[in-house]
This record gives structure tokens, C-alpha cells and sequence, in this order.
């Protein structure tokens, strides 16, 4: 269903009594401020690449050219005048992207005055915004750059049914999130099942206290949105055929929701056991949206054919597991299952620590599925931190492979990213070195890191 509302993505006219309409523009009320910096046509020679799209390049050449791809492959004539890096006996994947971070709003210290994570005083804050709550100067969001990481969706905590926006953001040194924002990517909502949401209100002798109850806060969420789409909808025809229309004042949750319903937001579905995951598709069917990915979904491979047919993506860990009941049955087989079922897999973090090596994480569920025959190759597992992230994130179009007309995000590795002995040496963000490990004028230190000494007591 294309939109009609206009709530995320264009402009809304609301409606004043008999009167005329006033036009308030909420394409885009926070807008990105994000410039790439200096970008140099550049070209890449004599490295082994992979591309994010399933194809490895031994003694490859990339040019890159107003911060973009512009040629990939081996055999291509380098222009003169261009800067030259040789990455001969090193390896190219493109940039590192987490689909599920909390970086900014669960920053490094998490003391009570930094943490912004989790709205948790009602099971639904479709209202909030993530971007809100980031701190830009968090110091992991260097140590993600320094593994790698170049785009990542900060979303809010799992609380809630539902958590609020999430936001796409280039991992870029800034002191304001809009000079992180990653320009034209979508927001997602952020939804949670299980035992987080009826764990926290059930705790308070309110509902959800049950996983019934947790059904029964999404329908009566939905219904409402159904409900204010429709009351939006009567609004508009009867302005655009000239006919007096009644005041239509804004809500900002129900906003959200209808953003989803119209297809302008995405859904990010936290989520572990199979049962509940087939519960949250018939709930998606009942109100007529598409759930993009479940996250953690530790149990994804139970209903691996139920996810190919709806195509739902999963973005989940290599082997966490075990933390809590609905985690009691993850292994790390999932994510070779998945990606063998054809279904679109993410190797996520969700966590500031492991967000700096997603790619050795991808190695070890690669291994797991070695062990039990699945033979996946490297080439193709590299899309689980590059090119299936970007598509979780609604930006496949624009980064996440190695190809002419994307962003050049890229990232240039001391070894095969998936030996654990690989560190990220370069890291290229639309053209732009943003980390370069032998460069300190290249390895920022945020401001609330400046006057640290890693040796005192």
C-alpha cells in the first residue's frame, strides 16, 4: 500500500476546521548534515577483493572517483594523475555495516546520566527517536571504525513492544547526529517480543505479563494506526475535492505506525524463539505490513522455509546463546542454515565489543557450518557484514558491495577478514579515509577520550 498519509517521507497537510490548510512539512524535520570530506579519484591496485556480491577478485584494481565506485575488477588501466595505494598481499571487503547497534544511546560509560537507551515506562514508545538519544562522541564508535565498521543502525532498546525509530547512520567523527545521518536511508521501527517486554511491565503488575499480552498491546497498537491512516485518508480526499475536512492533530506514535503500514518505515523485530516468530508473521499479515528482519532470532533455523517463503531477513549472532530461556536453544549452525535456506542472514553485534570484529564473528559461523557440511564460501559468507546488512538497513542501493555507482565504502585488511589474525588497516567512508591504522592523523579520539592514559591505575 503506497502512502497516502505522507507522514514520513513527504510533506502532510493538516486540516483546520472549515478553514484552508496549513502545510507543515515533515519529509524531513532532522535532516542530515553529513558531508564525506575530501575524496581524491583514488585507485586500489593488487589486492584480493571481495566484492559483497558473492565474487572474489585476486589481484584486483578498484577506481574510485567523487566518492564513489567507479571501476572493479583486475586488468583495468589506472588514469594518470590519480592517487595510487598498493594493497599488494592484503585483502578489500566492503565496508563493515551493523545491522543492530546501540552504540551513541548505550555509550562507553554506560552510567545512568549516558544511557538513553530504552524509554521503558510504557510498552508502546513508538514515539521516540534513537537519533535523539546518540551521543556522537561516544569512544565506540571509534573502536568500530577501527574494525571496520562504516554504516550502522542505532536502534532503542528492547523494553517495549514497541521501542521507537531506529536510525542509519555513517560512522563518520561528528559532534552533532545529523553530521552522522545517513542521507536518504529509511527509519525503522524497533518491536521486541518474548520475555523483555513482558518481563519489565509484568514485573510492575501491569500488562503485558504474558506473551498473550504481548499480542494483544501489537493488535491494539495496529488498530489504532489502522484507524488514524483511514481518518487521515477521509481528511485528504475531502481537501483535494475542495470540501470542508475536520482538524487532524498529530501523534507521533501513531505516526510511526502508520509510517510502517504505508510502507515508508521499516520493521526490526527482536525476536528468539520460533514459535513467536511465526506468531509476529500472522500478526504482520492481520495489519498489513512486512516485517524486514527479526534480530538475535536464535531459533530462525527451526522455521527457515517459513522465512524463505516471506522473505523476511535475520540478523543474529554467531554463537550467543544460553543468557536466558528464550536464548536456550541457539547454535551456531543458524546463520549457515539460514543462508543454505536462502534466506538473507546478518551476523549483528549488539554490543559495542563485538561490533569491532563482525567479521571474525562471520567466521565462526562459517566454521560451524563447515563442520556440518555446508560448505559456504568465503566470497559469499561476506555478504552476512556487508551487503545483506545494507539490505536489512533499506540501503542496499547505495553501499554495502563493491559496485560502480555505490558509495566507496571500503576497507582494505592486513590478512583474509576471516582469519583472526586480520585487522582493518584502511577504512574508506564514500572515498574518504576516515582510519588508517600506520596514520595517527587518521585515528580520531573522540573528546571524551582526549586526556585519557590507558596506563593509570
Amino acid at each position: 500500500m503506497k502512502s497516502v498519509m505522507y507522514l514520513s517521507c513527504f510533506s502532510m497537510l493538516f486540516f483546520l476546521g472549515n478553514s484552508s490548510a496549513s502545510t507543515v512539512s515533515l519529509s524531513n524535520p532532522y535532516p542530515s548534515t553529513y558531508n564525506p570530506g575530501d575524496n581524491d579519484p583514488t585507485a586500489i591496485i593488487g589486492a584480493t577483493i571481495f566484492d559483497g556480491n558473492g565474487h572474489r577478485i585476486e589481484g584486483g584494481t578498484i577506481l574510485i572517483e567523487h566518492g564513489k565506485i567507479k571501476e572493479i575488477g583486475s586488468n583495468i588501466a589506472v588514469p594518470s594523475g590519480v592517487k595510487i595505494i598498493d594493497a599488494t598481499g592484503r585483502w578489500i571487503t566492503p565496508g563493515v555495516i551493523d545491522s543492530h547497534s546501540h552504540i551513541g544511546v548505550y555509550p562507553a560509560p554506560a552510567v545512568r546520566g549516558q544511557v538513553d537507551v530504552n524509554e521503558n515506562v510504557e510498552p508502546n514508545t513508538s514515539q521516540v527517536w534513537a537519533e535523539h538519544s546518540i551521543w556522537p562522541e561516544d569512544p565506540s564508535f571509534d573502536r568500530a571504525r577501527e574494525g571496520g565498521v562504516t554504516t550502522l543502525l542505532i536502534l532503542p532498546g528492547s523494553a517495549n513492544l514497541f521501542g521507537g525509530r531506529g536510525v542509519v547512520v555513517k560512522n563518520v567523527p561528528s559532534v552533532t547526529e545529523q553530521g552522522m545521518k545517513f542521507p536518504g536511508a529509511p527509519y525503522s521501527l524497533k518491536m521486541a517480543c518474548g520475555e523483555n517486554p513482558k518481563g519489565r511491565y509484568g514485573a510492575k503488575g501491569r500488562s503485558p505479563a504474558t506473551r498473550m499480552g504481548n499480542v494483544a498491546g501489537y493488535r491494539k497498537a495496529w488498530i489504532e494506526a489502522l484507524e488514524y491512516n483511514k481518518k487521515w485518508k477521509i481528511s485528504r480526499e475531502k481537501h483535494e475535492n475542495g470540501q470542508s475536512a475536520e482538524a487532524f492533530k498529530r501523534d507521533l506514535a501513531l505516526e510511526t505506525e502508520a509510517g510502517v503500514l504505508n510502507g515508508d518505515i521499516l520493521v526490526q523485530n527482536h525476536c528468539y524463539r520460533s514459535d513467536e516468530m511465526a506468531v509476529m508473521i500472522d500478526v504482520a499479515k492481520e495489519f498489513g505490513y512486512h516485517i524486514t528482519a527479526f534480530h538475535h532470532a536464535v531459533e530462525a533455523y527451526k522455521i527457515r522455509k517459513l522465512l524463505a517463503q516471506e522473505g523476511i531477513c535475520v540478523a543474529t549472532w554467531s554463537g550467543r546463546g544460553g543468557f536466558k530461556m528464550e536464548a536456550y536453544d541457539a547454535i551456531e549452525e543458524n546463520a549457515a542454515l539460514l543462508h543454505q535456506a536462502g534466506i538473507c542472514v546478518a551476523i549483528h553485534s549488539d554490543s559495542p565489543v563485538l561490533s569491532q570484529r563482525l567479521n571474525i564473528e562471520s567466521a565462526v559461523a562459517l566454521a560451524a557450518g563447515r563442520r556440518i557440511g555446508i560448505n559456504i564460501s568465503e566470497e559469499d559468507a561476506v555478504s552476512w557484514f556487508t551487503s545483506n546488512p545494507a539490505k536489512i538497513l533499506g540501503i542496499s542501493d547505495k553501499t554495502g558491495s563493491l559496485v560502480p555507482g555505490k558509495s566507496a565504502d571500503v576497507v582494505i585488511w592486513s590478512a583474509d577478514p576471516f582469519s583472526v589474525y586480520a585487522v582493518a588497516e584502511d577504512v574508506f567512508i564514500d572515498g574518504s579515509l576516515k582510519y588508517s591504522r600506520n596514520d595517527k592523523k587518521y585515528q580520531h579520539v573522540s573528546d571524551f577520550d582526549l586526556g585519557q592514559h590507558a596506563e593509570a591505575p
